[in-house]
């Protein structure tokens, strides 16, 4: 048995924040340098903001290191003197060199059940897709895109009522829970590798802006999962009666309308926003137009009760 594991963390989003603060308050191991995204202009004002993970860091009073690219980041000679790196939504490619320097090599938080969903947006995908089930692999990282042997797996269901917001946070909390179970298998060395299975391999491919662009000419289930996937971003939209609006959430109605065309208003009151689709129709429960604060639909129609033109 190994008396302590000196550790790196390499992270950016809150996501990877929240499993690096698990790490911290356990006070089982020493994790004293951070890797992180750099500093970058966000929001409508544009300003330099500090990624979630430099945040929390700086207030541990961690080291901090943000090299702009992998080439910087195969400068950083401070891993050959660590046992670990725990990877989590870093946001760049580690090159195998870099990999290797660590005692244990680089150990990664994957939120899907791999091989599902390699790539950049595996729980997105996931409901996209109308999966029931995702999860989090624990997985020691190689030059690969998510192939590495996997250490541990821990499924998580999707209701039919997730969006990728709240999936994410009860992944960082499964996320936590694994990996801290996992540095205390590496510390009694009592590790098991697994190879990835063959079959069963999907790729989350990075999600574009154009994807959340609604189709009324899908089924209710397609747009509602859409919806529900592009929460909190990149946020469905559509335009609708000659505006533009971001739709955050929805429901689906046990409602067919066969006379109306895909995309028609069917109903608008305090209760939602009805529009039908390919077959039943979906009601709008929040949403936003430009420059304006997300509203739930019984406030956006007090304040506008003739916002929609009548029939």
């Amino acid at each position: 048995m190994l008396a302590g594991l000196n550790i790196a963390f390499a992270g950016t989003p809150s996501f990877a924040a929240s499993i690096l603060e698990s790490l911290l308050q356990t006070r089982a191991y020493s994790i004293n340098t951070v890797y992180t995204q750099q500093d970058r202009p966000a929001g409508r004002g544009q300003k330099i903001q500090k990624t979630p993970v430099k945040e929390l860091a700086e207030k541990y009073n961690l080291s901090i290191r943000q090299p702009a690219n992998r080439h910087q980041l195969e400068l950083e000679d401070e891993l050959h003197h660590m046992d670990i790196l725990v990877v989590a939504a870093y946001g760049m490619i580690i090159p195998q060199t870099v990999l290797n320097r660590p005692r244990f090599g680089c150990i990664n938080i994957h939120t899907s059940l791999l091989p599902r969903w390699r790539g950049a947006a595996p729980i997105q995908r996931a409901i996209l897709a109308g999966d029931d089930l995702t999860g989090v692999t624990i997985m020691q990282m190689d030059a690969g895109l998510d192939t590495g042997d996997i250490l541990l797996q821990r499924s998580c269901p999707i209701s039919q009522f997730n969006t990728s917001a709240d999936l994410l946070e009860k992944l960082s909390v499964l996320g936590s829970e694994c990996i801290i179970k996992i540095l205390e298998q590496i510390r009694q060395q009592i590790l098991v590798k697994v190879k990835q299975p063959d079959n069963g391999i999907t790729y989350a491919h990075k999600i574009q802006k154009s994807e959340a662009l609604i189709d009324w000419n899908k089924s209710a289930s397609e747009i509602d999962r859409q919806i529900r996937a592009f929460n909190p971003a990149p946020i469905a939209y559509s335009t609708i009666a000659h505006h533009p609006v971001r739709i955050w959430q929805a429901a689906i109605l046990d409602k067919q309308v066969p006379d109306a065309q895909p995309g028609t208003i069917i109903g608008y009151s305090a209760a939602g926003l009805d529009i039908t689709t390919a077959d039943l129709a979906i009601r709008i429960l929040k949403l936003q137009l430009p420059g304006k604060k997300v509203t739930g639909i019984k406030d956006f129609y007090n304040g506008n009760p003739r916002f929609w033109p009548e029939k």
